[in-house]
């Protein structure tokens, strides 16, 4: 039987990324040898989007996936993490299903960081 998700960013600067989400996510993790580190998430869950939305403008590309960071407060966890460092691309949006974000994640780019205002399926 599944009993979890284990998900991969690829990095071009792997160590740099790992001390991201160790030092200033503040995750737990595992050292799996060699500092290959592999980390404990928060709660999770899965949405899938079709490639296109009700007025065919493309929403998504196949083959290409999405990982974004959840909160119940985005401007208060921006302020948290800027105050880390953390360097924030543009402003807080409005998208209709919650408020997002972008920042910088060394080695990786950017992700999301997302106030969903629908239900959410981590807590089941």
């Amino acid at each position: 039987m599944i009993n979890g998700f284990h998900t991969i960013v690829y990095s071009d600067d792997a160590a740099a990324t790992r001390a991201f989400f160790r030092d200033v996510l503040g995750w737990g993790f595992v050292d799996a040898g060699d500092d290959w580190l592999i980390f404990g998430t928060p709660p999770g869950e899965l949405g899938v989007h079709p490639t296109q939305g009700p007025d065919g403008e493309p929403w998504g590309t196949v083959g290409v996936h999405q990982s974004s960071v959840m909160c119940d407060d985005i401007e208060a966890t921006r302020d948290e993490l800027k105050a880390k460092g953390v360097e924030f691309e543009g402003e807080i949006l409005d998208e209709g299903f919650g408020l997002t974000t972008r920042f910088k994640v060394p080695g990786i780019g950017h992700m999301m960081l997302y106030q969903p205002r629908h239900p959410v399926a981590y807590n089941l």
